[in-house]
């Protein structure tokens, strides 16, 4: 199969109660492909940034086996730049600077070998941007599965649901969802959520797990619990990545399969905030991805007789 990834490559600067670190690289594009690249050999990513964006960056994600021809490079210009700081309370940041740089002017183009990609997943980009890339892809790829925020939702909320309109699967965090549909209710945000166009809605809710509604059904997921949490950031793009790529490699879009794409997600989460950035999602294996799938195997395994 074929898996292409919509979204930002960037610098992150990051301080946490365990540490901080100067630029490193960043961005849902980043954080989604790399995920995905452990179950997809196959994975393609669009994106931009600016001439000063390290070679030996474009190499480690040429080493996950991630095609990065539909990188663009702006001459003259600088790379998307991002730094925040967390809290004790590691669901709590402050953003510190923001500088859209090359991002600011992105225009996607989707190059010829990615025509035919089956998989697309649209990272959170500007849902402008996420809806050039669909309609550039000439022929409709087999699951298109989009991430957003509330930011767009705020600052423009008729695009968004323009581009939601387009996609089989969206994938947000409970606040967003309660925003989106007005319900305060997860079940009813998934059903009034489904009703602008998605057919499985995937509700992320940070260390509590992950929700999946879809053909009138349900499905809910845990987080694994974790002695240390050192760095979120990324965490709900690396579960995109492991959910995508699952079912990449899968090929098989049915809710049942969909239900293991969520775990898949999740372990690969697990991993990524156990070290700074994407440091601990570039030195996996299957090996390790396997074992800590049986981690959550274990966890909600259960045999139990009825008590009545």
């Amino acid at each position: 199969m074929s898996l292409t990834v919509v979204g930002s490559v960037a610098f992150d600067a990051i301080e946490t109660p365990f540490g901080k670190t100067d630029k490193i690289i960043g961005g849902a594009g980043t954080y989604i492909s790399l995920s995905a690249s452990y179950f997809e050999k196959k994975t393609n990513i669009i994106s931009v940034v600016g001439d000063d964006f390290p070679q030996e960056y474009l190499n480690m994600l040429n080493s996950h086996s991630i095609d990065t021809k539909g990188i663009q490079i702006k001459k003259g210009e600088k790379t998307f730049f991002w730094s925040g700081k967390y809290h004790s309370n590691m669901n709590v940041r402050d953003t510190i600077t923001t500088e859209l740089n090359s991002l600011a002017t992105f225009n996607p183009e989707v190059p010829d070998q990615y025509q035919d990609t089956k998989y697309l997943m649209l990272g959170n980009l500007t849902p402008v941007i996420q809806r050039q890339v669909v309609e550039r892809i000439k022929k409709r790829p087999k699951l298109v599965v989009m991430d957003t925020m509330n930011f767009w939702m705020d600052t423009m909320l008729d695009e968004l649901k323009k581009t939601i309109k387009l996609v089989d699967v969206l994938s947000i965090n409970d606040e967003e969802a309660q925003q989106l549909s007005g319900k305060h209710s997860l079940v009813k945000a998934a059903r009034v959520i489904s009703e602008m166009g998605p057919k499985f809605v995937i509700i992320k809710k940070g260390a509590h797990g992950a929700l999946l509604f879809g053909e009138g059904k349900m499905f809910s997921a845990p987080a694994l619990p974790l002695e240390f949490v050192f760095d979120p950031t990324g965490a709900g793009d690396t579960f995109a990545g492991g959910f995508i790529g699952y079912l990449a490699k899968t090929d098989d879009i049915s809710f049942n399969n969909m239900k293991n794409a969520v775990i898949a997600g999740s372990v690969m989460a697990s991993f990524n905030v156990e070290k700074f950035g994407t440091e601990r999602i570039q030195e996996l294996n299957e090996k390790i991805i396997n074992q800590r799938v049986e981690k959550f195997v274990d966890l909600v395994s259960f045999d139990m007789k009825h008590p009545f």
